[in-house]
């Protein structure tokens, strides 16, 4: 994307022509030019900006902790939306799982948009906050990482068990949709979800923590992250300490030093690089199998646009990549004055109302 902020119409790649069709028909955002905030004419800063331009519109959560296997718990955050119209009977109330970011919770202004959008339709939303994350105690020296998929298996077993009969989707945003994409890779069909949607993911970490080590955007982006995931162990240190090294963990000035020293150490990797490997979630795609529609932007430092597994993503029928030239990581801003909705937002709110309203016809159309 030059200076000239100019619109460009996404890249749609899907081998399967159904698939395609089903889009253009219920999710047209995905076929339509995107015009960029001219302002904000390259990627990083998208990136930057986002958080701080657009609105937070206010939600009210229910919280629940739910045990896990191993003695921990998980902080799970509902937006029960019991005032839906649409969708009255809370039993077969459709229902869409929010997975954040690295270090983020349900606070983040694009799980609370992804809501705001959800509410409209009448849906009910439940966000999955990373162990040790929002505010809960740890209560096992475990936290989480993209490549380790029990706690979301745990997590989508227990919100089916509740409402079986509710219509399923996930959403999941930079690591979170990441960490979506190792479930589907490894569960295939076998999976109460209906659909998953995939914003801004890291297709190979390699790739991605190489671009994030170049001297501008360590200094923007990777340095802050490093820092964000020490602050948020920190206050677990004393449960922590008993496994770690927790001062060479404090010391990390990359987010690859403290994979090193710290997650992959804990997942029970021999190195780095085989964490890595298994976190990247290019090696999977060809095993999904599910409708998943994934949208990234090729300006994106946190994914370099060589890294998209298009090829492939060619050879998976259940498989669309959406390629924007402009956008950033989570960005998408568009429009003058951003404030409101992003490109994002609007891919999201079509495809879950197309899946929902209208997904027995992906496969049939």
């Amino acid at each position: 994307c030059t200076m000239k902020g100019k619109s460009i119409k996404p890249q749609l790649v899907a081998s399967n022509d159904r698939f395609c069709r089903f889009l253009e028909e219920y999710c047209p955002v995905v076929t339509e030019t995107y015009y960029p905030t001219i302002w904000c004419w390259e990627g990083r800063v998208q990136t930057l900006l986002r958080p701080f331009i657009t609105s937070r519109p206010q939600v009210q959560y229910r919280n629940e902790l739910i045990k896990t296997a191993d003695g921990g718990q998980i902080s799970l955050d509902w937006f029960d939306n019991n005032d839906s119209s649409y969708y009255p009977d809370a039993s077969t109330r459709p229902t869409v799982l929010l997975l954040p970011g690295l270090t983020g919770t349900s606070k983040e202004s694009y799980i609370l948009h992804m809501i705001y959008q959800s509410e409209t339709l009448g849906y009910r939303c439940v966000v999955f906050n990373n162990r040790g994350i929002a505010g809960e105690e740890l209560l096992t020296p475990r936290t989480y990482c993209a490549a380790n998929t029990e706690d979301l298996e745990a997590v989508i077993h227990h919100v089916h068990s509740l409402h079986p009969s509710a219509p399923f989707m996930a959403a999941g945003v930079s690591m979170g949709g990441m960490l979506l994409l190792n479930y589907l890779g490894k569960t295939g069909r076998d999976t109460p979800l209906m659909a998953a949607a995939i914003f801004s993911a890291g297709w190979n970490v390699f790739e991605s923590v190489e671009s994030l080590e170049k001297p501008l955007n360590w200094l923007l982006f990777n340095y802050y992250l490093t820092t964000c995931l020490q602050s948020s162990i920190s206050r677990h240190r004393q449960m922590l300490e008993k496994l770690f090294d927790m001062d060479l963990v404090m010391k990390a000035r990359t987010v690859r030093e403290f994979d090193k020293q710290f997650t992959s150490v804990m997942f029970g990797y021999r190195s780095i690089d085989d964490y890595y490997e298994d976190s990247s979630p290019c090696r999977k795609l060809k095993s999904v199998g599910i409708p998943v529609l994934c949208l990234n932007s090729v300006d994106d430092v946190f994914s370099p646009a060589h890294a998209i597994p298009v090829e492939t993503a060619k050879q998976n029928a259940n498989v669309a990549l959406v390629l924007t030239s402009c956008g950033g990581h989570i960005g998408f801003l568009e429009g003058i004055w951003p404030r409101k909705c992003t490109y994002m937002d609007r891919v999201f709110k079509q495809f879950v109302q197309a899946v929902f309203e209208h997904g027995n016809k992906i496969f049939s159309m």
